[in-house]
Protein backbone atom coordinates (compact mmCIF):
# COMPACT_ATOMS: atom_id res chain seq x y z
CA UNK A 1 0.00 0.00 0.00
CA UNK A 2 1.09 3.52 -0.86
CA UNK A 3 2.88 5.60 2.24
CA UNK A 4 3.98 9.06 2.64
CA UNK A 5 1.77 10.44 -0.14
CA UNK A 6 -0.97 13.77 0.76
CA UNK A 7 -3.69 11.28 0.21
CA UNK A 8 -2.34 9.20 3.37
CA UNK A 9 -1.63 11.96 5.15
CA UNK A 10 -5.17 13.92 4.82
CA UNK A 11 -6.66 9.82 5.05
CA UNK A 12 -4.55 9.48 8.41
CA UNK A 13 -5.54 12.89 9.78
CA UNK A 14 -8.86 12.77 9.21
CA UNK A 15 -9.56 9.01 10.25
CA UNK A 16 -12.45 9.04 13.06
CA UNK A 17 -12.36 5.12 13.35
CA UNK A 18 -11.43 1.93 11.77
CA UNK A 19 -15.35 0.18 11.71
CA UNK A 20 -16.15 -3.16 12.23
CA UNK A 21 -16.45 -3.63 8.19
CA UNK A 22 -13.06 -2.58 7.85
CA UNK A 23 -13.98 0.41 6.65
CA UNK A 24 -12.71 4.08 7.86
CA UNK A 25 -15.21 6.74 9.60
CA UNK A 26 -13.76 9.82 7.82
CA UNK A 27 -14.83 13.24 8.91
CA UNK A 28 -16.00 15.33 5.93
CA UNK A 29 -14.24 19.17 6.60
CA UNK A 30 -16.48 20.48 4.04
CA UNK A 31 -20.26 19.59 2.43
CA UNK A 32 -21.36 20.69 -0.90
CA UNK A 33 -25.21 20.21 -1.62
CA UNK A 34 -27.00 21.43 -4.39
CA UNK A 35 -30.80 20.89 -5.60
CA UNK A 36 -30.59 16.94 -7.45
CA UNK A 37 -29.68 14.81 -4.83
CA UNK A 38 -30.16 16.79 -1.61
CA UNK A 39 -33.95 16.74 -1.52
CA UNK A 40 -34.05 12.66 -0.41
CA UNK A 41 -31.30 12.97 1.93
CA UNK A 42 -33.34 15.62 4.12
CA UNK A 43 -36.10 13.46 3.76
CA UNK A 44 -34.53 10.84 5.11
CA UNK A 45 -33.10 12.83 8.15
CA UNK A 46 -36.56 13.93 8.89
CA UNK A 47 -37.97 10.39 8.65
CA UNK A 48 -35.94 9.58 11.66
CA UNK A 49 -35.69 12.84 13.51
CA UNK A 50 -32.43 13.72 12.94
CA UNK A 51 -31.06 17.34 12.52
CA UNK A 52 -27.70 18.49 11.33
CA UNK A 53 -25.58 18.98 13.99
CA UNK A 54 -22.86 20.59 11.87
CA UNK A 55 -24.54 22.74 9.72
CA UNK A 56 -21.62 25.54 9.16
CA UNK A 57 -19.61 22.99 7.19
CA UNK A 58 -22.08 22.51 4.50
CA UNK A 59 -22.68 25.03 1.87
CA UNK A 60 -25.77 25.21 -0.95
CA UNK A 61 -26.05 26.09 -4.28
CA UNK A 62 -28.08 25.55 -7.16
CA UNK A 63 -26.91 24.36 -10.42
CA UNK A 64 -28.19 21.64 -12.38
CA UNK A 65 -31.50 22.43 -13.00
CA UNK A 66 -31.30 26.59 -13.44
CA UNK A 67 -32.32 27.69 -17.14
CA UNK A 68 -29.24 29.64 -18.37
CA UNK A 69 -32.15 31.58 -20.64
CA UNK A 70 -35.22 32.97 -18.35
CA UNK A 71 -34.75 32.70 -14.80
CA UNK A 72 -37.96 34.61 -13.41
CA UNK A 73 -39.55 32.31 -10.67
CA UNK A 74 -41.31 30.30 -11.11
CA UNK A 75 -39.11 28.29 -13.09
CA UNK A 76 -41.25 27.70 -16.55
CA UNK A 77 -40.45 23.82 -15.34
CA UNK A 78 -42.38 22.77 -12.57
CA UNK A 79 -40.19 19.87 -11.75
CA UNK A 80 -37.40 22.63 -11.28
CA UNK A 81 -39.13 24.75 -9.55
CA UNK A 82 -40.21 22.22 -7.04
CA UNK A 83 -36.43 20.89 -6.54
CA UNK A 84 -35.50 24.77 -6.04
CA UNK A 85 -38.53 25.17 -3.40
CA UNK A 86 -36.98 22.00 -1.45
CA UNK A 87 -33.75 23.46 -1.45
CA UNK A 88 -34.56 26.36 -0.03
CA UNK A 89 -36.55 25.40 2.40
CA UNK A 90 -33.84 22.86 3.87
CA UNK A 91 -31.76 25.37 4.12
CA UNK A 92 -33.59 27.78 5.98
CA UNK A 93 -34.68 24.86 8.04
CA UNK A 94 -31.19 23.52 9.08
CA UNK A 95 -29.33 27.28 8.94
CA UNK A 96 -27.45 26.24 6.07
CA UNK A 97 -25.62 29.04 3.64
CA UNK A 98 -27.08 28.84 0.48
CA UNK A 99 -25.96 30.49 -2.95
CA UNK A 100 -29.04 31.45 -4.45
CA UNK A 101 -29.94 33.07 -7.85
CA UNK A 102 -29.41 36.71 -7.58
CA UNK A 103 -26.57 36.30 -4.64
CA UNK A 104 -23.65 36.92 -6.75
CA UNK A 105 -22.03 33.86 -5.96
CA UNK A 106 -24.99 30.98 -7.29
CA UNK A 107 -23.27 28.65 -9.95
CA UNK A 108 -21.79 25.57 -10.59
CA UNK A 109 -20.75 23.55 -7.20
CA UNK A 110 -17.21 22.84 -8.57
CA UNK A 111 -17.07 26.04 -9.64
CA UNK A 112 -18.17 28.41 -6.57
CA UNK A 113 -16.22 26.60 -3.83
CA UNK A 114 -12.61 26.84 -5.01
CA UNK A 115 -13.62 30.68 -6.02
CA UNK A 116 -14.64 31.56 -2.95
CA UNK A 117 -11.51 29.64 -1.29
CA UNK A 118 -13.90 27.41 0.34
CA UNK A 119 -11.79 24.78 -0.75
CA UNK A 120 -8.34 24.52 0.51
CA UNK A 121 -5.27 21.97 0.69
CA UNK A 122 -5.22 18.96 3.36
CA UNK A 123 -9.26 19.02 3.39
CA UNK A 124 -11.79 16.11 2.58
CA UNK A 125 -14.57 16.92 0.66
CA UNK A 126 -17.69 15.60 -0.25
CA UNK A 127 -21.23 16.62 -2.45
CA UNK A 128 -23.59 14.51 -3.90
CA UNK A 129 -22.48 14.61 -7.45
CA UNK A 130 -19.48 12.58 -9.56
CA UNK A 131 -17.28 15.66 -10.53
CA UNK A 132 -16.28 16.33 -7.03
CA UNK A 133 -12.76 15.20 -7.60
CA UNK A 134 -12.31 18.89 -8.83
CA UNK A 135 -11.57 20.08 -5.57
CA UNK A 136 -8.56 17.68 -5.79
CA UNK A 137 -6.83 20.52 -7.95
CA UNK A 138 -6.13 22.27 -4.21
CA UNK A 139 -4.53 18.91 -2.62
CA UNK A 140 -7.93 17.76 -1.31
CA UNK A 141 -9.00 14.81 -0.80
CA UNK A 142 -12.85 15.31 -2.89
CA UNK A 143 -15.36 12.70 -3.35
CA UNK A 144 -18.66 12.34 -4.98
CA UNK A 145 -21.29 10.49 -3.24
CA UNK A 146 -24.32 9.43 -3.37
CA UNK A 147 -27.50 10.41 -1.88
CA UNK A 148 -27.69 7.72 1.53
CA UNK A 149 -24.11 9.00 2.04
CA UNK A 150 -25.34 13.05 1.85
CA UNK A 151 -28.11 11.71 3.88
CA UNK A 152 -25.11 10.46 6.10
CA UNK A 153 -22.70 13.27 6.03
CA UNK A 154 -25.44 16.13 7.03
CA UNK A 155 -26.41 13.17 10.19
CA UNK A 156 -23.20 12.59 11.53
CA UNK A 157 -20.06 14.83 9.35
CA UNK A 158 -18.21 11.31 8.41
CA UNK A 159 -18.40 8.89 5.85
CA UNK A 160 -17.56 5.12 5.66
CA UNK A 161 -15.47 4.63 3.07
CA UNK A 162 -12.67 1.91 2.21
CA UNK A 163 -9.27 3.44 1.86
CA UNK A 164 -8.11 3.51 -1.93
CA UNK A 165 -4.64 2.78 -3.75
CA UNK A 166 -2.59 5.68 -5.06
CA UNK A 167 -1.51 5.72 -8.33
CA UNK A 168 1.10 8.66 -9.45
CA UNK A 169 0.25 9.47 -13.04
CA UNK A 170 3.33 11.97 -13.85
CA UNK A 171 3.23 14.20 -17.18
CA UNK A 172 5.98 15.78 -18.60
CA UNK A 173 7.02 18.35 -20.83
CA UNK A 174 5.71 21.72 -22.29
CA UNK A 175 2.55 21.38 -23.81
CA UNK A 176 2.47 22.34 -27.85
CA UNK A 177 0.47 25.88 -28.70
CA UNK A 178 -3.40 24.93 -29.14
CA UNK A 179 -2.93 21.73 -26.61
CA UNK A 180 -4.76 22.41 -23.43
CA UNK A 181 -5.83 20.17 -20.01
CA UNK A 182 -8.87 19.07 -20.95
CA UNK A 183 -6.59 17.62 -23.67
CA UNK A 184 -4.21 16.09 -21.25
CA UNK A 185 -7.09 14.44 -19.22
CA UNK A 186 -8.87 12.77 -22.27
CA UNK A 187 -5.62 11.51 -23.34
CA UNK A 188 -4.86 10.18 -20.17
CA UNK A 189 -8.09 8.45 -19.83
CA UNK A 190 -7.65 7.78 -23.33
CA UNK A 191 -5.11 5.64 -22.49
CA UNK A 192 -5.77 4.06 -19.11
CA UNK A 193 -9.39 3.81 -19.97
CA UNK A 194 -12.68 4.62 -18.56
CA UNK A 195 -12.12 1.59 -15.83
CA UNK A 196 -8.20 1.98 -15.57
CA UNK A 197 -8.71 3.78 -11.95
CA UNK A 198 -11.24 1.78 -10.21
CA UNK A 199 -9.96 1.51 -6.84
CA UNK A 200 -7.32 4.10 -7.05
CA UNK A 201 -6.78 7.70 -6.17
CA UNK A 202 -5.09 9.39 -8.90
CA UNK A 203 -1.88 11.80 -7.65
CA UNK A 204 -1.18 14.04 -10.77
CA UNK A 205 2.27 15.28 -11.14
CA UNK A 206 5.38 16.10 -13.04
CA UNK A 207 6.56 19.13 -14.52
CA UNK A 208 3.30 19.86 -16.68
CA UNK A 209 1.59 19.95 -13.65
CA UNK A 210 3.98 22.15 -12.31
CA UNK A 211 3.25 24.58 -14.82
CA UNK A 212 -0.76 24.62 -15.09
CA UNK A 213 -2.62 27.32 -13.62
CA UNK A 214 -5.08 26.05 -10.49
CA UNK A 215 -8.01 26.36 -13.23
CA UNK A 216 -6.40 23.87 -15.39
CA UNK A 217 -5.43 21.28 -12.78
CA UNK A 218 -9.47 21.76 -11.78
CA UNK A 219 -10.30 20.41 -15.33
CA UNK A 220 -8.20 17.71 -14.69
CA UNK A 221 -8.93 16.35 -11.52
CA UNK A 222 -12.66 16.81 -12.65
CA UNK A 223 -12.84 14.55 -14.81
CA UNK A 224 -10.51 11.69 -12.72
CA UNK A 225 -13.32 10.09 -11.81
CA UNK A 226 -14.44 9.47 -15.88
CA UNK A 227 -11.11 7.13 -15.78
CA UNK A 228 -12.25 5.54 -12.80
CA UNK A 229 -10.38 6.83 -10.16
CA UNK A 230 -12.65 7.95 -7.04
CA UNK A 231 -10.72 11.16 -6.48
CA UNK A 232 -7.38 12.27 -8.17
CA UNK A 233 -5.59 15.42 -6.99
CA UNK A 234 -2.64 17.67 -7.25
CA UNK A 235 0.02 18.35 -4.59
CA UNK A 236 -0.41 22.25 -2.97
CA UNK A 237 2.06 24.55 -4.54
CA UNK A 238 3.06 28.03 -4.45
CA UNK A 239 0.38 28.31 -7.49
CA UNK A 240 -2.09 26.94 -5.36
CA UNK A 241 -1.20 29.39 -2.28
CA UNK A 242 -1.10 32.64 -4.93
CA UNK A 243 -4.89 31.33 -5.70
CA UNK A 244 -6.25 31.01 -2.52
CA UNK A 245 -4.92 34.04 -0.96
CA UNK A 246 -7.30 36.97 -0.19
CA UNK A 247 -10.46 34.44 -1.03
CA UNK A 248 -13.28 35.03 0.81
CA UNK A 249 -13.05 31.51 3.10
CA UNK A 250 -9.37 31.65 3.25
CA UNK A 251 -7.48 31.86 6.34
CA UNK A 252 -6.19 35.61 7.17
CA UNK A 253 -3.34 37.25 9.05
CA UNK A 254 -0.88 35.26 10.73
CA UNK A 255 -3.47 32.16 10.49
CA UNK A 256 -2.46 32.66 6.55
CA UNK A 257 1.63 31.79 7.23
CA UNK A 258 0.55 28.78 9.57
CA UNK A 259 -2.30 27.57 6.96
CA UNK A 260 1.06 27.45 4.50
CA UNK A 261 3.01 25.73 6.38
CA UNK A 262 1.21 23.02 7.25
CA UNK A 263 -0.56 22.90 3.66
CA UNK A 264 3.26 22.27 2.33
CA UNK A 265 4.27 20.05 5.04
CA UNK A 266 1.16 17.52 3.72
CA UNK A 267 2.50 17.69 0.07
CA UNK A 268 3.62 13.81 -0.78
CA UNK A 269 6.80 12.81 0.63
CA UNK A 270 10.19 13.02 -2.00
CA UNK A 271 10.05 9.12 -0.83
CA UNK A 272 6.26 8.38 -0.74
CA UNK A 273 5.91 5.04 -1.93
CA UNK A 274 2.94 4.42 -4.40
CA UNK A 275 0.49 1.41 -5.75
CA UNK A 276 1.49 2.65 -9.09
CA UNK A 277 3.11 5.26 -11.70
CA UNK A 278 2.52 5.38 -14.65
CA UNK A 279 4.52 8.71 -17.07
CA UNK A 280 3.74 10.23 -20.15
CA UNK A 281 5.25 12.65 -22.28
CA UNK A 282 3.64 15.98 -23.32
CA UNK A 283 5.12 15.73 -26.58
CA UNK A 284 2.65 13.11 -27.22
CA UNK A 285 -0.59 14.82 -26.64
CA UNK A 286 -2.49 16.79 -29.17
CA UNK A 287 -5.40 18.16 -29.47
CA UNK A 288 -7.74 15.54 -28.04
CA UNK A 289 -11.80 14.61 -29.02
CA UNK A 290 -14.06 11.76 -28.10
CA UNK A 291 -15.41 10.13 -31.21
CA UNK A 292 -17.50 7.37 -29.07
CA UNK A 293 -19.89 7.05 -25.97
CA UNK A 294 -17.28 6.83 -23.23
CA UNK A 295 -14.50 9.64 -22.08
CA UNK A 296 -11.91 6.99 -23.14
CA UNK A 297 -13.35 7.24 -26.34
CA UNK A 298 -10.88 9.57 -27.74
CA UNK A 299 -8.26 10.37 -30.51
CA UNK A 300 -6.65 12.65 -31.89
CA UNK A 301 -8.04 15.73 -34.06
CA UNK A 302 -5.59 13.91 -36.78
CA UNK A 303 -6.37 10.97 -35.99
CA UNK A 304 -8.90 8.65 -37.96
CA UNK A 305 -11.97 6.65 -36.17
CA UNK A 306 -10.06 3.13 -34.49
CA UNK A 307 -11.55 -0.01 -36.45
CA UNK A 308 -12.28 -2.77 -34.55
CA UNK A 309 -9.23 -4.58 -35.06
CA UNK A 310 -7.01 -1.65 -33.66
CA UNK A 311 -8.54 -1.74 -30.38
CA UNK A 312 -8.35 -4.48 -27.78
CA UNK A 313 -10.93 -7.55 -27.68
CA UNK A 314 -12.24 -6.15 -24.10
CA UNK A 315 -13.06 -2.66 -26.44
CA UNK A 316 -14.61 -3.86 -29.46
CA UNK A 317 -18.19 -4.23 -28.08
CA UNK A 318 -18.67 -0.92 -26.85
CA UNK A 319 -16.47 0.23 -30.05
CA UNK A 320 -19.30 -1.56 -32.31
CA UNK A 321 -22.44 -0.25 -30.15
CA UNK A 322 -20.25 3.36 -30.56
CA UNK A 323 -20.25 3.26 -34.19
CA UNK A 324 -23.78 2.40 -34.97
CA UNK A 325 -24.99 5.23 -32.23
CA UNK A 326 -22.66 7.96 -33.37
CA UNK A 327 -22.63 7.03 -36.90
CA UNK A 328 -18.82 7.30 -37.75
CA UNK A 329 -17.35 4.62 -39.93
CA UNK A 330 -13.99 3.18 -38.71
CA UNK A 331 -10.89 4.63 -40.08
CA UNK A 332 -12.11 7.66 -41.74
CA UNK A 333 -11.00 11.59 -40.21
CA UNK A 334 -12.80 12.78 -36.97
CA UNK A 335 -11.73 16.29 -38.59
CA UNK A 336 -14.46 17.65 -40.76
CA UNK A 337 -17.20 15.79 -38.83
CA UNK A 338 -20.36 17.97 -38.90
CA UNK A 339 -21.51 19.43 -35.84
CA UNK A 340 -25.28 21.15 -34.85
CA UNK A 341 -24.72 22.62 -31.29
CA UNK A 342 -21.65 24.18 -29.96
CA UNK A 343 -21.54 24.00 -26.07
CA UNK A 344 -19.01 25.95 -23.52
CA UNK A 345 -19.68 26.12 -20.54
CA UNK A 346 -19.52 22.91 -17.18
CA UNK A 347 -17.86 22.39 -14.62
CA UNK A 348 -14.78 20.79 -16.61
CA UNK A 349 -14.93 24.39 -18.56
CA UNK A 350 -16.69 27.19 -17.56
CA UNK A 351 -14.29 28.70 -15.87
CA UNK A 352 -12.97 32.27 -16.44
CA UNK A 353 -9.96 31.12 -18.19
CA UNK A 354 -11.75 28.98 -20.77
CA UNK A 355 -13.43 31.42 -21.79
CA UNK A 356 -10.92 33.54 -22.59
CA UNK A 357 -9.40 30.83 -24.59
CA UNK A 358 -12.07 30.50 -26.61
CA UNK A 359 -12.67 33.61 -26.96
CA UNK A 360 -9.33 34.29 -28.73
CA UNK A 361 -11.03 31.78 -31.33
CA UNK A 362 -14.64 33.44 -31.88
CA UNK A 363 -12.63 37.47 -31.84
CA UNK A 364 -13.39 38.65 -35.46
CA UNK A 365 -14.88 35.64 -36.62
CA UNK A 366 -18.65 34.43 -36.99
CA UNK A 367 -20.42 31.40 -35.78
CA UNK A 368 -21.49 29.08 -39.55
CA UNK A 369 -24.91 29.11 -40.46
CA UNK A 370 -27.01 26.93 -38.95
CA UNK A 371 -24.91 26.10 -36.15
CA UNK A 372 -26.35 27.13 -32.40
CA UNK A 373 -23.64 28.03 -30.50
CA UNK A 374 -23.77 29.66 -26.42
CA UNK A 375 -21.36 29.96 -23.95
CA UNK A 376 -22.60 29.86 -20.12
CA UNK A 377 -20.09 30.85 -17.51
CA UNK A 378 -19.75 28.65 -14.21
CA UNK A 379 -20.82 31.23 -11.90
CA UNK A 380 -22.12 34.46 -11.45
CA UNK A 381 -18.72 35.59 -10.19
CA UNK A 382 -17.13 34.48 -13.50
CA UNK A 383 -19.77 36.18 -15.80
CA UNK A 384 -19.60 39.38 -14.18
CA UNK A 385 -15.50 38.98 -14.48
CA UNK A 386 -15.76 37.95 -17.88
CA UNK A 387 -18.42 41.32 -18.90
CA UNK A 388 -16.08 43.32 -17.39
CA UNK A 389 -13.02 42.24 -19.72
CA UNK A 390 -15.37 42.08 -22.65
CA UNK A 391 -15.92 38.61 -23.48
CA UNK A 392 -19.30 38.92 -23.81
CA UNK A 393 -19.05 41.45 -26.42
CA UNK A 394 -16.53 39.14 -28.29
CA UNK A 395 -19.20 36.41 -28.03
CA UNK A 396 -21.93 37.97 -28.97
CA UNK A 397 -20.38 39.64 -31.73
CA UNK A 398 -19.30 36.27 -33.04
CA UNK A 399 -22.99 34.93 -33.40
CA UNK A 400 -22.72 32.94 -29.35
CA UNK A 401 -25.22 33.04 -27.53
CA UNK A 402 -23.87 34.69 -23.65
CA UNK A 403 -26.50 33.02 -20.73
CA UNK A 404 -26.26 32.85 -17.02
CA UNK A 405 -24.33 30.61 -14.66
CA UNK A 406 -25.74 26.81 -14.59
CA UNK A 407 -24.83 23.43 -15.53
CA UNK A 408 -26.45 23.89 -18.82
CA UNK A 409 -26.11 20.94 -21.07
CA UNK A 410 -23.44 19.18 -19.40
CA UNK A 411 -26.56 17.19 -17.57
CA UNK A 412 -29.49 18.53 -19.82
CA UNK A 413 -31.91 18.88 -16.46
CA UNK A 414 -32.47 22.52 -17.56
CA UNK A 415 -34.22 23.53 -20.92
CA UNK A 416 -30.82 23.33 -22.59
CA UNK A 417 -30.77 20.19 -25.20
CA UNK A 418 -29.98 18.49 -27.77
CA UNK A 419 -32.85 17.77 -30.45
CA UNK A 420 -33.52 14.57 -32.23
CA UNK A 421 -29.73 13.27 -33.60
CA UNK A 422 -28.01 16.69 -33.12
CA UNK A 423 -24.41 16.18 -32.68
CA UNK A 424 -22.79 18.56 -30.35
CA UNK A 425 -19.38 20.02 -29.58
CA UNK A 426 -19.23 20.07 -25.81
CA UNK A 427 -16.42 21.49 -23.34
CA UNK A 428 -18.21 18.98 -20.84
CA UNK A 429 -16.68 15.93 -19.28
CA UNK A 430 -19.31 12.79 -20.68
CA UNK A 431 -20.86 11.63 -23.72
CA UNK A 432 -22.98 9.04 -22.50
CA UNK A 433 -25.95 7.99 -24.76
CA UNK A 434 -28.79 10.70 -24.00
CA UNK A 435 -26.16 12.66 -21.90
CA UNK A 436 -27.39 16.31 -23.22
CA UNK A 437 -30.71 15.61 -23.17
CA UNK A 438 -31.78 14.04 -26.52
CA UNK A 439 -31.84 10.13 -26.41
CA UNK A 440 -30.41 10.24 -29.38
CA UNK A 441 -28.21 13.08 -29.49
CA UNK A 442 -24.56 12.69 -30.08
CA UNK A 443 -21.57 14.50 -27.68
CA UNK A 444 -18.11 14.88 -29.13
CA UNK A 445 -15.77 16.34 -26.02
CA UNK A 446 -13.16 18.89 -26.49
CA UNK A 447 -12.05 21.62 -25.08
CA UNK A 448 -13.38 25.44 -25.32
CA UNK A 449 -11.14 26.80 -28.08
CA UNK A 450 -11.88 23.31 -29.97
CA UNK A 451 -15.41 24.29 -29.51
CA UNK A 452 -15.09 27.70 -30.67
CA UNK A 453 -13.52 26.87 -33.98
CA UNK A 454 -15.72 24.17 -34.30
CA UNK A 455 -18.60 26.31 -34.24
CA UNK A 456 -16.90 28.75 -36.43
CA UNK A 457 -16.32 26.14 -38.82
CA UNK A 458 -19.37 24.03 -38.28
CA UNK A 459 -17.22 21.12 -38.24
CA UNK A 460 -14.26 19.53 -35.87
CA UNK A 461 -11.27 21.83 -36.57
CA UNK A 462 -7.83 21.65 -35.53
CA UNK A 463 -7.50 24.54 -33.37
CA UNK A 464 -3.76 24.87 -33.76
CA UNK A 465 -4.38 25.95 -37.19
CA UNK A 466 -6.16 29.20 -35.76
CA UNK A 467 -2.84 30.20 -33.35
Amino acid sequence: MSKGTLFDKVWQSHTVATLPSGQTQLFIGLHLIHEVTSPQAFAMLRDRGLTVPFSERTVATVDHIVPTENQARPFVDAMAEEMMQELERNCKDNGIQFYNIGSGSQGIVHVIAPEQGLTQPGMTIACGDSHTSTHGAFGAIAFGIGTSQVRDVLASQTLALAKLKVRKIEVNGALQPGVYAKDVILHIIRTLGVKGGVGYAYEFAGTTFDHMSMEERMTVCNMAIEGGARCGYVNPDAITFAYLKGRDFAPKGDDWETAVAWWTAIRSDADAEYDDVIVFDADDITPTITWGITPGQGLGVGDLVPTAASLLEEDRFIAEEAYQYMDLAPGTPIKGTKVDVCFIGSCTNGRISDLREAAKIAQGRHVADGIKAFVVPGSERVKLQAEAEGLDKIFEAAGFEWRNAGCSMCLAMNPDKLVGRQISASSSNRNFKGRQGSSSGRTLLMSPAMVAAAAVTGQVSDVREWL
